[in-house]
């Protein structure tokens, strides 16, 4: 009937209902009253909506309440709009910009001439926890352009008014607000059927920042906060980031004298033994990995002239962010240091004509890469200019992405097991504006889900969000205290070899030339990255194969000195990272020190351990292992400081 749509719930079964009718009233007559209660926002083909939006067509109906981790994003993205309805009451002549949902939390941006005070944000705080209990309903209104420019211009939001007119010249029609009580925003949605179903708002911090991220632009004044369905939920929260202030790599690199940075050198890091030490140890590990999975490594020049860069697609679509050269003959920026390693191996490869019988040929390389990041986006180790990656490019006849995949994860599981990270897959597949014809999508996505499945692992499938040259898998991995990363890929590249890039071509068993297909991958990704999520999972405690310093050598007395010596020099020619203290200090206080530098064993030395040649090895965290023989403690190091 015209007057009817069928609505298909996530079990398969389906319901008639009036159009119009909203998903709201559907909910609490079809399914029951206890959904509808702790329904927050619905999915309706895919798309996410408010729940007093109507049903207009048939399509298939989800509803996320608060178990759903998207519902927990919409309920931030309220918070934002309740804050901002606060901070425009309280600070009259306050304009608001934009205020998204972000990762564990959302922002709002305001333009008022003074910072936030730590008191302004108490107050606020105290205030948009008041309108929860208010239970004000969000109410979706759809406006022209015209009445949207006109609303916002009467009530002096100009940076409204320069986002609804951006909006508009890119063809939007229609635009839609959204208000709760007397307060009115320009927004996109969905948000929740009420105030009430945003639990408990806290306000975490405030700064300054550019609009739209420009420098050029005025300085607004940004709020940031959090929001859950309950108190426990944000305490629970709470705790984890005063954990993760505890473990910032930028204070344990600082402390630990693992890396330091400098303004002469912004976004590039000074790696200090200490820190280099460990970035040595997970070069050597990686390259002991790769060699012994087919890999052959390959060293490429750190600078190449734009017609590389020009063939890759990378002048044209990324030169804003790579480091230009000035070429003195040509008198232009005609040289770039690379910001990726991929096109210098598609020219390695074409070097020379290859068979079938190479592939597939294994490529890894650890060279330095150079990226133009902004200023204002640098931070620590997690976003610098200079980087290097475990990178490699495997190039592959298409029979064989199926056992790359499975090679590839195998090599990678390993290596997250071995620092304790639990890893999660996401299997992104074609998007819409993509190369290729829909049967060689059919055909990678079918490998890489082949390799998946023979390898028992589940993944998050993430339609529409594979690169536009070929699919992919990314992996996120769980540090110690539950905080996810992206880390792992990889990704099946058509593009690279095409007639339009690098001509890549391999002569098969039947003598015809065909295309190898280009596999992009890496376990690290940067090393950089690598390290100061390490040095947060581990709280900077590393194991002992991985620590700077694995041993610290304490005497009781500087008659112990030529035996401690001795001992130094005996474990560092097994290949040990041991030192000796031999400051004038007390003993407890260089104790101590070593495990301030969370140092994996301190050796005291004295008269006993003179006389019957041994150590008394002490663990960082207090466990005393009391006398063993030189020999034992030998075995014992050994043993713990071998590579996984």
């Amino acid at each position: 009937m015209a007057d009817q749509v069928t609505v298909t719930l996530p079990d398969g079964s389906q319901k008639s209902i009036r159009r119009g009718t909203t998903i709201h009233e559907f909910v609490k007559s079809q399914i029951g009253p206890g959904l509808a209660k702790a329904a927050v926002v619905a999915r309706l083909n895919g798309q996410e909506m408010d729940l007093a939006r109507p049903l207009l067509e048939d399509g298939k109906l989800e509803i996320l309440t608060d178990r759903n981790p998207e519902a927990l994003e919409v309920i931030r993205h309220d918070a934002a709009h309740i804050v901002a309805s606060v901070v425009q009451r309280l600070f009259p002549g306050t304009q608001v910009t934009i205020g998204p949902a972000i990762e564990d939390g959302f922002y709002y941006d305001f333009a008022k001439e003074t910072p936030f005070t730590p008191e302004d944000l108490e107050r606020i705080e105290a205030e948009a926890n008041k309108e929860i209990q208010k239970d004000l309903p969000f109410v979706r209104e759809e406006v022209s352009a015209d009445e949207a420019i006109a609303l916002f211009e009467k009530l002096g939001e100009k940076y409204k008014v320069e986002i609804v007119k951006d909006i508009v010249a890119r063809g939007a029609k229609t635009l839609t607000l959204y208000r709760h009580g007397d307060w009115v925003d320009f927004c996109l949605g969905p948000h929740g059927p009420s105030t009430g179903k945003v639990g408990v708002i806290k306000l975490l911090s405030s700064s300054g920042a550019y609009w739209r991220g420009d420098s050029r632009n005025a300085m607004l004044q940004r709020i940031y906060g959090t929001a859950f369905f309950d108190k426990k939920a944000l305490n629970e929260y709470l705790k984890r980031l005063e954990e993760a202030k505890k473990r910032d790599h930028r204070r344990l690199g600082k402390e630990l004298e693992l890396f330091q940075f400098h303004p002469a050198a912004p976004g590039a890091a000074f790696w200090l033994p200490r820190g280099t030490a460990i970035y040595t140890v997970l070069s050597n590990w990686m390259r002991k990995l790769t060699a012994e999975n087919g890999y052959q490594e390959v060293k490429t020049p750190l600078m190449f002239s734009k017609l590389l860069w020009e063939q890759s697609g990378h002048w044209g679509k990324y030169k804003e962010n790579m480091f230009l050269v000035w070429d003195s003959e040509g008198n232009e920026h005609n040289f770039s240091l690379k910001p990726m390693n991929c096109p210098s191996h598609h020219l390695m490869y074409g070097f020379k004509k290859r068979s079938y019988r190479d592939l597939p040929l294994r490529f890894s390389t650890f060279d330095p890469l150079h990226r133009n990041e902004a200023t204002g986006s640098l931070g620590g180790l997690t976003r610098v200019r200079q980087f290097s990656q475990d990178d490699a490019h495997i190039y592959a006849m298409e029979s064989q992405i199926t056992e790359e995949a499975k090679r590839f994860v195998q090599l990678l599981d390993r290596v997250y097991n071995a620092v304790g990270l639990k890893y999660a897959v996401k299997f992104s597949t074609r998007p819409v504006q993509r190369l290729g014809s829909d049967e060689m999508w059919d055909r990678a996505e079918a490998a890489l889900k082949g390799a998946l499945d023979a390898l028992g692992l589940q993944a998050e499938h993430k339609p529409g969000e594979g690169a536009f040259y070929g699919p992919k898998l990314d992996f996120d991995v769980s540090d110690s205290i539950g905080r996810k990363w992206q880390l792992g890929t990889f990704q099946v590249d058509y593009l690279a070899p095409s007639p339009d890039r690098f001509d890549l071509t391999y002569v098969g068993e039947d003598n015809a030339e065909h295309r190898p297909v280009v596999i992009h991958r890496a376990i690290y990704g940067s090393f950089e990255r690598f390290i100061a999520i390490l040095i947060e999972h581990f709280a900077g405690a590393f194991p002992v194969w991985l620590a700077p310093v694995q041993a610290t050598i304490v005497t009781v007395a500087d008659r112990h000195l030529d035996y401690a010596r001795a001992m130094r020099d005996r474990l560092r020619a097994r290949g040990f990272r041991v030192e000796l203290d031999e400051r004038n200090m007390t003993l407890n206080a260089r104790i101590r020190e070593a495990q301030i530098h969370k140092i994996p064993f301190t050796l005291v030395v004295g008269d006993r351990e003179v006389a019957d040649k041994g150590v008394s090895p002490r663990r960082y965290g207090g466990e005393d292992l009391k006398f063993m023989s030189a020999e034992a403690f030998e075995e014992l190091l050994a043993k713990e400081a071998a590579l996984p």
